[in-house]
């Protein structure tokens, strides 16, 4: 039994150490917080500014017909739920903010959009979206921990479910 001693301490060491390691990897929604977008008048947002809100995410772009196509459910969320404290952002992955801008006029988006081609790619990658694809929605909780995510169009329901997960608690 003494002869396994040694071994079994090693073994324990090294699953503390891959433990450690693991605890200290950050989340993929610290690359949002940690991230600064301009907004639609060019001016640049650090997204740390939004951090202790419950958050859906939407990386759109003004090309993208499905993307086109779920922005008056967005709009109608974030009417329905802005007294509840949710934050609805709209993450546009191109540049130009004045088209950006006329855009989100035309579409009535009254919730948050930021943008910036390179930088919004790298985001959505860091969250899960290898493919670059859109639409790509996240849904994060007053912790910034993830609770949803949805590649393609977002119909109601699902809407609906990542609001409840990132309200919850």
């Amino acid at each position: 039994m003494l002869k396994a001693l040694p071994s079994l301490l090693l073994s324990l060491c090294l699953a503390a150490a891959a433990y450690a390691v693991r605890a200290e990897e950050p989340s993929p929604s610290q690359a949002f917080f940690a991230a600064t977008l301009n907004d639609t008048k060019d001016k640049p947002l650090a997204l740390e500014s939004l951090r202790g809100k419950p958050l859906i995410v939407n990386f759109w772009a003004r090309w993208c017909g499905p993307c086109r196509d779920e922005i008056p459910e967005l709009v109608k969320a974030h009417k329905a739920n802005k007294a509840r404290g949710l934050e609805i952002v709209g993450v546009a992955v191109e540049d130009g903010a004045e088209a950006v801008r006329e855009f989100a006029v035309a579409y009535k988006m009254d919730y948050l959009v930021v943008l910036g081609m390179s930088k919004s790619m790298d985001l959505m990658r860091e969250l899960g979206n290898d493919k670059a694809g859109l639409p790509f929605t996240v849904a994060m909780d007053r912790s910034g921990r993830i609770v949803g995510k949805k590649m393609g169009v977002l119909k109601k329901p699902d809407l609906d479910a990542m609001i409840a997960a990132a309200l919850a608690k």
